[in-house]
């Protein structure tokens, strides 16, 4: 392998480690890391209701599909008695816990008393809370013996309680309020349940034991109780696998494709020695051996490389994560398996790539073996024509399916089709290249008769070889491009939907936990009866295409004139009781009005309601609308809604003076606040496709760096017969304006197709959202940095000599 083609391989797979090392670190982190058992470190086990849901897959007795809880899912307490009866338990004890505001707006957590003996707390001063408004603080909280505090717990609005006892103690410095046992219950809206069974006990307890006496629920023990303890991280760790699998295996199609590309450019370059080696004797093993071997040698050392870079690479991604959307105790997880993995997937791609790269050439019969190298092949082999054109099928397949079907169906079917588009590129990519030159080149020998001539000619003979390069430049931008813009599309359909459909005058938010629900009462005294909504924010599961999706939810209660989701079959007058639900046009259509569905609501509860309303503002307003009491009954924090919607100008601040932490803003800044959140928890998945389209940029200057390194014969020999080093620097421009234009159009319209797709089947073609400069700075990277990569070899080879050899 000659040095500069070696050195663009090498670079190749050293990014292409990197790149699939680092999202393998945020897998080996979303698979070992769990929870820290802080407050459940004594616990020899904890007793808990699962926190997600599982069915069987359709047709398979043994596969299961789940999807994470978002709320807590309680455990009832009556369970406590038959764990306490297993030998060797000393202690159950219920935990509850409970958001608190302060009278300063300041928010911090409620407990129940019982708790007290996870963490050694102690009475300093005073007693333990018995009464319902005896609350217990921390001994540096400021507080004395029978002083009264305001506090805002369970949704009520703010009450006097008293200060029975300072505590002191591992935990009590966190400022927690500790309430009595029953009252914590109580105020938490569960009053039966807890959020988990905290098990003490000796090191002999019988683990099942415990599972034989608390049936059909949860007995974690070791670092699975750090999850229970904190149920987000376990809900953040099944999520954060799903989107590394899916990424991640982008990126190693990514990788697949360029590097394959590349070493197939490489193996072009020698085929003249290859076919040497043939001609006098060598089997076709032997030919692949030397290809084979020569790959792994640089293969092996730039992967390895590449490998330990992805740790440093793995941590900036998921600090970047962790900063936005991961909870705080979804930790960092380092270890030798994606190194090894990296190392791995690297060096397989090479040898994979290089042994089918060389088939061509090994399979050459000795008598033609010389003759084979003078010119490259003109058609296209048969396996790959049929190959390319069933990926192509496949592809518009795919949207023509997220067209007719729409939703979750659609969102489903847009993995595949830029993947699809691109490798049916590839595959038919002498055909485009053509296909290019023929558009392209008439306008080119009008405009520049001497370059233009040798442009469109030397490209005509090279189609393959100009196939190699346009790939990974329509990948770059078709990928860069498309992903990018579906997010600002669906960001931009977000901020449209909210602000067509909030009907309201003014919108009451808190900087806590959220409004509490007395304000509810409080405010429609004020306003006036049937100006307020109240909405409640949830994730419910339902089955999708056989699929269990996690969905945006929201319950609702009041007036519906507030709001406008759209609604385009049957009324949202219906949406009562505690059986009825009103979907989407992403997850429904206008037939299922009347039908009933399975749906597992926050907490994991099945309920089966009846369909009353498809609305067509799924991106606004979430892809399903619930009764109020029924969101509220199964979730995390029952006493606060996330807003109340009010019609009017009413004067409100006598109300939220009340309630500490809430106040008014109007629909337009709400809708302005609700767009940023959706912005934010986009840009992981931004960042993630940015390292890939970084990477496939790179990709395509080493593709076009090697490629032209590889024609040194071919440009001396244009020398040779008369051109000047101008005439053959401006064909070389002329001929990476007609590549480059190519593969852009490729990109573009693979783009297109995608964006397009998106915008008809899930959001709404109005929505969309692409921006011009954006589109233009994307192009001019990928012009000039192609053209940069071009040119610099040129004239170094122009220049080597001032007589050139044909050597």
């Amino acid at each position: 392998m000659r040095r500069g083609i070696a050195a663009g391989v090498a670079a190749a797979l050293l990014c292409a480690a990197a790149l699939t090392g680092a999202f393998g670190v945020l897998l080996e982190s979303a698979l070992r890391a769990h929870g820290s058992a802080d407050r459940y470190e004594r616990a020899v086990a904890v007793v808990a209701a699962s926190q997600r849901v599982e069915t069987a897959q359709r047709g398979s007795s043994d596969q299961t599909d789940a999807r994470p809880l978002v709320e807590r899912a309680r455990v009832p307490v009556s369970v406590a008695h038959r764990v306490h009866a297993v030998p060797g338990v000393t202690e159950v004890v219920a935990d509850v816990s409970l958001p608190v505001v302060t009278a300063d707006g300041a928010v911090t957590t409620g407990r129940g008393w019982d708790a007290t003996a996870l963490t050694a707390v102690t009475v300093r001063a005073g007693r333990a809370p018995r009464a319902a408004h005896e609350v217990a603080v921390d001994s540096g909280s400021g507080s004395a013996v029978g002083d009264t505090l305001r506090l805002q717990v369970g949704g009520r609005a703010p009450e006097p309680y008293r200060v029975s006892g300072l505590v002191a103690g591992r935990s009590a410095a966190g400022h927690d309020v500790w309430f009595g046992q029953r009252t914590a219950q109580a105020l938490g809206g569960h009053p039966e349940h807890a959020d988990a069974l905290v098990v003490l006990g000796t090191k002999g307890t019988s683990i099942q034991s415990l599972r034989a006496a608390a049936p059909g629920l949860v007995v974690a023990t070791g670092a699975d109780r750090g999850d229970v303890e904190n149920p987000e991280v376990a809900a953040a760790r099944l999520d954060l696998i799903g989107v590394c699998a899916s990424i991640g295996g982008v990126a190693l199609l990514v990788v697949l494709l360029i590097v394959t590309g590349l070493l197939d450019m490489s193996v072009r370059d020698r085929t003249r020695e290859l076919a040497v080696l043939r001609a006098i004797g060598a089997t076709p093993r032997q030919v692949r051996r030397v290809i084979v071997r020569e790959t792994l040698k640089v293969a092996v050392p730039a992967s390895l490389l590449g490998g330990l870079l992805s740790l440093g690479l793995g941590t900036l991604l998921h600090r970047f994560m962790a900063e936005r959307v991961l909870p705080p105790g979804l930790g960092l997880v380092l270890g030798p398996f994606p190194v090894v993995g990296a190392l791995a997937l690297a060096v397989l791609t090479a040898v994979g790539s290089a042994w089918l790269a060389a088939r061509r050439v090994s399979g050459i019969r000795p008598a033609r073996a010389v003759s084979e190298t003078s010119t490259e092949p003109t058609r296209l082999p048969r396996w790959r024509m049929v190959t390319g054109l069933v990926f192509l099928v496949v592809g518009l397949g795919s949207a023509a399916t997220a067209f007719a079907l729409g939703g979750q169906v659609a969102s489903a079917a847009m993995g595949g089709l830029v993947l699809s588009l691109i490798w049916a590129a590839a595959l038919l990519g002498p055909w485009i290249a053509r296909a290019g030159i023929a558009a392209l080149g008439p306008l080119m020998r009008l405009l520049f008769p001497v370059p233009g001539r040798l442009a469109t000619d030397t490209a005509t003979a090279a189609a393959v070889r100009l196939a190699s390069v346009i790939t990974p430049i329509a990948l770059a931008l078709s990928f860069g491009a498309s992903q990018l813009f579906v997010q600002t599309t669906a960001v931009h359909a977000t901020r449209t939907q909210a602000a067509a459909g909030v009907r309201a005058d003014q919108v009451l938010v808190s900087d806590g936990p959220g409004v509490p629900r007395a304000m509810y009462q409080a405010v429609e005294k004020t306003a006036g009866p049937g100006t307020v909504t109240a909405v409640k924010r949830t994730t419910v599961v339902m089955p999708i295409a056989d699929q269990l999706q996690s969905l945006p939810a929201q319950g609702m209660k009041g007036t519906l004139s507030n709001l406008d989701p759209g609604v385009k079959a049957g009324s949202l007058k219906g949406l009562r009781g505690t059986n009825t639900v009103a979907l989407s046009s992403n997850v429904g259509s206008t037939a299922d009005v009347g039908s009933t569905l399975s749906l597992w609501l926050g907490d994991g509860t099945l309920i089966h309601p009846k369909v009353v309303a498809v609305y067509d503002r799924g991106q606004g307003f979430g892809d399903v609308l619930l009764p109020h009491d029924v969101v509220a009954a199964h979730v995390t924090d029952a006493g606060h809604d996330d807003y109340l919607l009010v019609k009017g100008e009413a004067d409100l601040r006598p109300v939220l003076d009340r309630f500490p932490g809430t106040h008014a803003t109007s629909a337009g800044q709400y809708g302005a606040a609700l767009t940023e959140k959706a912005r934010a928890e986009g840009l992981p998945g931004l960042f993630a496709v940015a390292a890939i389209s970084l990477f496939t940029l790179i990709g395509v200057l080493t593709t076009l760096a090697v490629a032209t390194a590889s024609r040194r014969r071919e440009l001396a020999l244009l020398r040779l017969i008369g051109a000047t080093r101008g005439q053959v620097l401006a064909m070389l421009r002329l001929e990476t304006c007609l590549v480059l234009g190519t593969g852009a159009a490729v990109g573009s319209l693979v783009a297109a197709v995608t964006l397009l797709t998106f915008g008809g089947a899930v959001t709404g073609l109005s929505a969309l959202s692409v921006s011009p400069s954006v589109c233009a700075a994307v192009l001019g990277t990928v012009f000039l940095s192609g053209m940069a990569a071009v040119m610099l070899p040129a004239r170094r080879l122009l220049r080597r000599r001032k007589s050139p050899r044909l050597t």
